[in-house]
C-alpha cells in the first residue's frame, strides 16, 4: 500500500465530522514494507517535518480528519541527537494514544525545538477516543522506527 491515502469505511457520523472542518495538510506518504509500514514525511521547516511524522503515524491508525478537535494534550521529549529526539517524540505521542489517555490528535503543532539540547515541546488538538468512534487502521510500534532522515 504505497501512497498517502488509506481506504476507510466511514460511518455517517464520521463523514459529518470530516465535512465540518477544513482538510488537513498532508506532507507524508506510506511506503510498502514486508513486515511494517514506512512513514515518509517532510516539511518546509524542521518543526513541520516533526509534526508531519506524528500525523503520519496517527494517520496510519485512523482517518485523522474524522477526529473532532475537542481536547488538547502537550507532549515533551528529549534525545541525545536529532534522530533520538524524533524517536522519543513519536514514542511520547504513541504513549498518549496507548496509555490511559487514549488521545488521538487531529493536528500536532511543535511549539519549540531546542536544536542544541535536543528537546521538543508540542501540542495536539483532538480527542480522547473510544475505539468505536474512529475508523481502525493499524497500531503503531515506536520500537520499529527506522529513520532515513537527513537530520
Amino acid at each position: 500500500m504505497a501512497g498517502g491515502e488509506r481506504d476507510y469505511s466511514l460511518t455517517e457520523e464520521q463523514k459529518a465530522v470530516k465535512a465540518k472542518y477544513p482538510p488537513l495538510t498532508r506532507k507524508y506518504e506510506y511506503l510498502d514494507h514486508t513486515a511494517d509500514v514506512q512513514l515518509h514525511a517532510w516539511g518546509d521547516t524542521l518543526e513541520e517535518a516533526f509534526e508531519q511524522c506524528a500525523m503520519a503515524m496517527f494517520g496510519y491508525m485512523t482517518d485523522t480528519e474524522t477526529v473532532e478537535p475537542l481536547d488538547t494534550v502537550e507532549v515533551e521529549a528529549e534525545g541525545h541527537d536529532m534522530l533520538s529526539l524524533l524517536f522519543h517524540f513519536l514514542d511520547e505521542w504513541l504513549y498518549k494514544f496507548s496509555a490511559n489517555e487514549f488521545f488521538i490528535p487531529r493536528e500536532v503543532k511543535v511549539l519549540y525545538i531546542d536544536r542544541m539540547q535536543f528537546k521538543i515541546r508540542s501540542i495536539g488538538v483532538g480527542r480522547r477516543v473510544l475505539f468505536t468512534k474512529t475508523p481502525p487502521g493499524h497500531r503503531g510500534q515506536s520500537h520499529n522506527l527506522l529513520s532515513h532522515a537527513d537530520l
